[in-house]
This record gives structure tokens, C-alpha cells and sequence, in this order.
């Protein structure tokens, strides 16, 4: 599409889509930054196409443990408010209408800040974890849950349907299906595809 322009124009034309790109919020699972090595695979298929805003979900929580294990990270989300203090923080940053991806707590945190009115034109949010206990879906009419068949943590259908939720059940895999490779591809190709179509 970007030949038919020559020289200079090309450059304008390709720092207009700079520009005009839509905005992806990436927010990472409990691990943080510290253990989210596979969500620069994501950013390999989605930064050309959106300008990328990334949240670690630990010091979106202000989750400062000691000791660096999950049991201590698990109950500084669940137990001493740090979901709460996480969903608060992101509707504090992020005031625009943005697309999210986000995993696992993180996941929940996005879900529970939309329903608090953060402003999302869409979410996909893979494995989150606890978000039975809410019993509405976000206004946003573009939510899609993705969760491996295996996840113990999984919502029942009977949630799903009650909540009108957008389920989506990925065979043979558990908890983490967002940090394997074809996973990977499979929801970065989703995303691109809405972006592109916007573009056409």
C-alpha cells in the first residue's frame, strides 16, 4: 500500500500511521516484569501496528514481597488488597479509550476496572482469575475470556451465561496458556486483524 507513495511522501504517509495507531495496554500476570519474558513475543507480532502502554501488574498492585515466592505474591494480591489498589491505579493512569491484554491477575484487574468505568474498546483477557464473584460484564461490548480447558481457576459456564460473558475455552491447556507460542500467535493475529480491518 505504502509503495504507490514516493519519497518524501511515504515518510509522511508512515509517520501518519505512527500517529493515528491505536493504543494497546499490555498488563502482565502476577510475576511482573520479573518472570514476563514471553510477553516480548507479543510486542514482536503488535508493536508495528499499535502504540503499546505496558503495566506490571505487581507495581500496579504495589505488591513489594520479601520474599519472591508465589504464595507470598498470591496473598498480597488476594488478601491485603492488592487487586484493589491495582484496579484503582490503572483507572487513575489510563483515562483514554484503549484496547487491553492482559493475563492471568492482571487479567482481573482489567476486568474489575472496566466495571468501574475504565474506558476500553476492547479487552481480551486471558486466565483471569476470581472474576466469578461479579455479575455483570463490562459496558464494553467487546470482551472476549479466554481460559485453557485445564485452568482449575476457570469461571463454570453457568457464570458465563448468567453474566452473558464471552467464553472462550482453549483445549489441552492449563493456567498459563497466554506465555505458549501458539497461543501467542493466536491471539496477536486476532488483534492485528482488528486493527487492519479498521485501516481498509
Amino acid at each position: 500500500l505504502l509503495m504507490k507513495f514516493p519519497g518524501t511522501n511515504l515518510l509522511n504517509k508512515h509517520k501518519t500511521i505512527k500517529v493515528m495507531a491505536e493504543k494497546l495496554v499490555v498488563i502482565s500476570d502476577k510475576w511482573g516484569a520479573k518472570k514476563g519474558l514471553w510477553i516480548a513475543s507479543y510486542f514482536g507480532y503488535l508493536q508495528q501496528y499499535y502504540d503499546i502502554v505496558f503495566h506490571d501488574c505487581q507495581q500496579l498492585g504495589n505488591v513489594d514481597v520479601s520474599i519472591f515466592s508465589e504464595e507470598n505474591i498470591d496473598k498480597a494480591f488476594f488478601e491485603d488488597n492488592g487487586i484493589e489498589r491495582a484496579v484503582s491505579n490503572l483507572i487513575r493512569k489510563e483515562n483514554e479509550p484503549a484496547h487491553y491484554l492482559a493475563f492471568g491477575v492482571g487479567a482481573t484487574v482489567v476486568y474489575k476496572a472496566s466495571l468501574k468505568g475504565l474506558p476500553a474498546k476492547s479487552i481480551t483477557a486471558i486466565s483471569a482469575i476470581g472474576i466469578e464473584s461479579e455479575e455483570q460484564m463490562p459496558l464494553t461490548t467487546n470482551v472476549q475470556l479466554i481460559f485453557g480447558e485445564c485452568d482449575k481457576k476457570k469461571p463454570s459456564l453457568k457464570w458465563a451465561k448468567r453474566a452473558a460473558a464471552n467464553l472462550r475455552i482453549v483445549p489441552n491447556f492449563g493456567h498459563t496458556l497466554y506465555s505458549d507460542e501458539k497461543i501467542i500467535s493466536e491471539v496477536s493475529l486476532e488483534l492485528l486483524e482488528n486493527v487492519t480491518k479498521k485501516a481498509v
